[in-house]
């Protein structure tokens, strides 16, 4: 009992000290990120003194603090422009204040304000690594999961809010750019690819997916069936099956999805889980004809495009020189 209880208080204890630290990092990074804010200011309104006052700032802070780092000419622009962005609020106030300088740097390069704060607040809920945010901006993830209008059943076929953040999770299309298929593959050919990049995937359908299992075997009335690939989403609480295919959407495959979408519920579901929802990716949709193929469909399902790797055929590819090749042809040139 004593162990038991001395256990708990070193726990309690290292909890405690990680708060801390987690703690004083954040406003470490606060009060760096409002300095770097004044400096910006300090910078605009000097402004007419041009490039050499940048180059003779940068020079008098590195002279007087060697062992400080950040404050190159071309640091110092970033800090203009990040008070120019700013230049109308207490920056200190803004959640920009609750990421790295790296983030806000690649943050700065979306225009619209709505869409910054957006990618700002994202980064602070799912952990971004600014690697992470650079690919969601260059594949202008707002744009794919709010603007775009989703092919989806889900208001008819959910209750609120579930069917509202089913929606906001959807996106159209998913990017797979970590996938490189040949002109004539197969279904089974993508799967494969997607299940070998499994961290990437689940990165791309968003926070709180979970793996469950590809070609996930049911038995219904003595037959086998194979789903292409299974996921549970904690946020959702709910079961997420994907159907992909390789070419355009055909109703008949809302058909099947539904089928599935049912025997999940009748043997896979909890009790306290909601309603499995389905998803068909499809290389290529058209909106109408999907729109029509799900408005009777009575379980919560949508469709969207998705995007992989661009290829060159075959044919090409030989006809192309290789990285040695060109290496040699510069070489020639010089």
């Amino acid at each position: 009992m004593i162990k038991k209880s001395y256990v708990n208080v070193v726990e309690s204890i290292k909890k405690q000290i990680r708060s801390a630290q987690h703690k004083a990092i954040l406003n470490a990074n606060k009060e760096m990120l409002i300095l770097y804010w004044n400096i910006g200011k300090v910078i605009n309104e000097n402004s007419t003194w041009g490039s050499k006052f940048l180059r003779n700032l940068s020079s008098e802070i590195t002279r007087e603090f060697p062992s400080t780092k950040g404050f190159s000419v071309s640091n110092l622009k970033n800090m203009a422009k990040f008070y120019r962005e700013y230049s109308d609020v207490e920056i200190g106030q803004t959640p920009s204040v609750q990421i790295p300088w790296s983030h806000n740097l690649e943050i700065l390069r979306v225009k619209s304000k709505e869409q910054r704060l957006w990618y700002i607040n994202k980064t602070i809920e799912n952990g971004w690594s600014v690697n992470v945010l650079a690919h969601q901006i260059d594949t202008n993830l707002y744009t794919r999961q709010i603007e775009q209008k989703k092919v989806s059943n889900f208001p008819t076929n959910l209750p609120s809010p579930q069917s509202e953040l089913a929606l906001e999770t959807m996106k159209d299309p998913y990017i797979f750019d970590f996938i490189d298929l040949k002109e004539d593959a197969k279904e089974k050919d993508l799967e494969e690819a997607l299940i070998n990049n499994i961290t990437k995937v689940l990165l791309e359908l968003g926070k709180g997916f979970a793996f469950v299992g590809h070609q996930y075997h049911l038995e219904v009335a003595g037959e086998d069936y194979y789903i292409d690939l299974l996921f549970y989403n904690i946020k959702l609480k709910c079961y997420v099956v994907i159907e992909l295919k390789i070419g355009e959407f055909k109703p008949e495959y809302a058909g099947k999805l539904s089928f599935y979408l049912t025997a999940i519920d009748e043997q896979v579901k909890e009790e306290n889980d909601n309603p499995t929802i389905g998803l068909l990716l499809c290389r290529h949709k058209n909106n109408v004809v999907a729109e029509y193929t799900l408005r009777d469909m009575n379980k919560p399902m949508g469709v969207s495009e998705y995007r992989i790797k661009d290829y060159l055929p075959e044919n090409l590819q030989n006809e192309l020189p290789s990285i040695e090749e060109l290496i040699t042809i510069v070489k020639k040139d010089i």
